[in-house]
């Protein structure tokens, strides 16, 4: 699975029927080589992320995540096989288990995921393309860590600090893939940047996942409330110039990440294609 040092990640709220797969494709000739996106095989996202993958020729279009509480193992290896016979090797599935606030009856997460991959594994070959080699997981525990190790490609952390992937990197072992997102904001002002990366962290730090995440890392009641204290924003959102921002991928990287895919967040409604033309010369050389 080769998705390079550098993606985007694409958030669900840019959807391909709004002009976006344009950009898709310029994120693409800038060199990014994988683009990630929320999203499901419900009717209509699965049309998504074969946008992205039409409108561009060579990217790697990864879905981070699809839920196995949304879903079933019966839905999701059609949808994937439709797109590997239409664009082959190019779509990578992730899989995670959402959070307990958002969802209905939620209850042992790791046995859930594991079910998840026990079904794809039992499709009797139709499962080819969403087989180990071909999923990654959303994994930030060390139990899922560890699922991720053993039964997928590796790992999608997501809203980490770079200590988390220091730690994942140690329990997945040399060979999967650690691919954690980065937040962006690429603003020089502390007080603007931190302003707005809180409108992103105020409602992550909401679910216990996230949460409990970050307190294995230090962090404390002070920390996870009111958006994140200035600490806990720093560690998980990158702000400042392209050298800043570029100074934390490498972060990422010497701590053990094989691919980081960024999330600029916009300063206004548009997507932030301008940040990531100017973030991409830095960047994609590291």
């Amino acid at each position: 699975m080769d998705l390079g040092t550098v993606g985007v990640w694409w958030s669900a709220s840019w959807r391909a029927d709004d002009g976006s797969t344009d950009v898709a494709a310029e994120l693409e000739e800038l060199g990014y080589r994988a683009l990630w996106s929320s999203g499901g095989f419900e009717p209509g996202l699965a049309r998504h992320f074969e946008r992205m993958l039409s409108a561009t020729t060579h990217v790697i279009v990864a879905s981070g995540i699809v839920s196995v509480w949304a879903t079933s193992p019966e839905v999701v290896a059609p949808a994937v096989a439709d797109l590997e016979a239409r664009y082959p090797g190019r779509f990578v599935l992730g899989l995670g288990v959402s959070h307990a606030p958002i969802v209905e009856n939620y209850a042992h997460p790791h046995a859930r995921m594991a079910a998840f991959l026990d079904a794809l594994d039992g499709l009797d070959g139709e499962g080819a393309e969403v087989g180990k080699g071909r999923r990654v997981l959303a994994a930030l525990g060390p139990r899922m860590l560890a699922l991720a190790r053993d039964r997928a490609a590796g790992a999608h952390p997501y809203f980490v600090p770079v200590e988390h992937t220091a730690y994942a990197r140690t329990i997945l072992g040399e060979g999967p893939v650690l691919a954690p997102e980065v937040t962006v904001v690429l603003e020089r002002d502390p007080t603007a940047a931190r302003r707005l990366a809180r409108t992103f962290t105020a409602g992550y730090l909401t679910l216990p996942n996230y949460a409990g995440n970050l307190r294995r890392f230090g962090f404390g009641d002070e920390d996870l409330s009111d958006g994140g204290s200035d600490r806990l924003v720093d560690a998980v959102v990158a702000w400042g110039d392209v050298d800043a921002v570029a100074s934390r991928i490498r972060e990422h990287r010497a701590a053990g990440a094989d691919h980081v895919c960024i999330q600029v967040l916009p300063t206004r409604g548009a997507f932030p294609v301008a940040a990531y033309r100017e973030l991409a010369p830095a960047l994609l050389a590291i």
